[in-house]
């Protein structure tokens, strides 16, 4: 029936109550009880009670199994060999020797040396061939055109003046030709043709400083020097003074081991009076009778590098007092007139005693050889006319003079 149809009276019905838990008393214990030790304990069967050698052998562990050996890998069969037939033999093939090592002077022990003509060779078809030609006109000397080729030869623009002027007042009965060849003759310093370096001092060495520019062919000059000296039997020690460049000292070594002559040599770098003075000390103690220094290549322009080598000439005057050193310049023939003024210079500085002319064969102009005695008054003792130890050869005036009008 709906609520709102209900009687005030009427009530919904309720599920019963439950009933309240019944409560237990704990039971009483008494205050001076104790737990029973034994109440807690595994029962211990009494002492008097036997134990049975079965029962006692079955509390016994049982021993540990003892392992099972692995079984050892039974290696696989080997296949059956194949048989191959064998492979043919190689032809006897000769195996080539191993190259020797470079030797960069090996050349020079079966060159011929070269002869003063054949190293005019070039001047001879250059300007020479011109300057005979004008001398030779049908119409007589074209003296103008002369003194043009001298120049153009590197005799030097006031020198060519003074040969044609000379030569023109001359009236030579050869003719113009017998006077411009008198003339250029008459500019070479007289020298003897013996000349070699020797000693001034009593029990010392002889002593030759070789300058001069970079390129020029100074190192490769000492070494032909020393193998011309060995061949006449001198005992030859080689200074490595030129420590400015490391393959100075190198390029040394390898003439000094061609020639089998010693050197002494410092590191790069070092002091070359320092070496100087060492290879002086060796020379003595070692009784050899000549001392050939390199020294460093410079330009005539730098003047600490010029004042190094007077320094040098100091140290050789402190050990060897009156040694008297001789100083040769090494001139590239192919420089002309530059290299004269380089010449100059030096010779300023330092006091030149001879010139070494290089590279005479690669040049047209033999004119040079005119201008530089004529300039400095030191004879060219040297002339290089190839590249072998034996085209290094004694300039004599005359010789050259014929070979050049030849």
């Amino acid at each position: 029936m709906p609520f709102w149809r209900r009687n005030r009276d009427q009530t919904p019905d309720r599920p019963p109550e439950p009933a309240p838990p019944e409560v237990i008393e704990p039971e009483t214990v008494a205050p001076d009880w104790e737990p029973d030790p034994a109440d807690f304990d595994d029962p211990v069967p009494p002492a008097d009670i036997a134990v049975s050698p079965a029962v006692a052998a079955e509390a016994e562990p049982l021993p540990e199994p003892e392992p099972v050996p692995e079984p050892e890998p039974v290696p696989a069969p080997e296949p059956a060999p194949i048989f191959e037939p064998p492979p043919p033999a190689p032809p006897d093939v000769p195996i080539p020797a191993a190259p020797p090592a470079f030797d960069p002077t090996a050349f020079l022990a079966v060159a011929k040396p070269g002869t003063i003509d054949a190293g005019l060779e070039r001047s001879r078809g250059g300007f020479m061939s011109q300057l005979r030609g004008y001398l030779g006109g049908a119409d007589g000397p074209a003296w103008d055109e002369v003194e043009e080729t001298l120049i153009g030869g590197d005799v030097g623009a006031a020198l060519a003046i003074e040969v044609v002027e000379r030569a023109r007042k001359r009236r030579d009965p050869g003719g113009p030709e017998a006077a411009v060849r008198a003339e250029l003759s008459a500019l070479l310093v007289r020298r003897d043709l013996d000349w070699e370096p020797r000693s001034a001092v009593a029990g010392g060495p002889a002593v030759v400083l070789v300058v001069g520019v970079n390129g020029t062919g100074k190192t490769t000059t000492i070494g032909k020097l020393a193998t011309r000296y060995v061949a006449e039997g001198r005992v030859i020690i080689l200074a490595a003074a030129d420590t400015f460049r490391a393959a100075a000292i190198d390029q040394l070594r390898i003439w000094a081991d061609r020639a089998k002559v010693p050197v002494i040599a410092h590191a790069p770098g070092a002091d070359p009076g320092a070496v100087v003075y060492d290879a002086l000390d060796a020379a003595v103690a070692r009784g050899a009778d000549l001392v050939i220094a390199d020294t460093a290549g410079r330009l005539h322009t730098k003047s600490n590098l010029m004042d190094e080598l007077t320094k040098i000439r100091r140290i050789i005057d402190k050990r060897l007092p009156g040694a008297e050193p001789e100083t040769l310049f090494v001139l590239d023939a192919t420089t002309g007139q530059n290299g004269l003024a380089q010449a100059i210079a030096f010779h300023e500085a330092v006091g030149l005693t001879g010139i070494v002319l290089t590279k005479l064969d690669s040049t047209a102009k033999g004119g040079i050889v005119f201008a530089i005695e004529h300039a400095l008054d030191v004879p060219v003792r040297f002339v290089g006319v190839g590249e072998q130890a034996g085209d290094l050869i004694v300039f004599d005036p005359d010789a050259f003079v014929e070979a050049l009008f030849a």
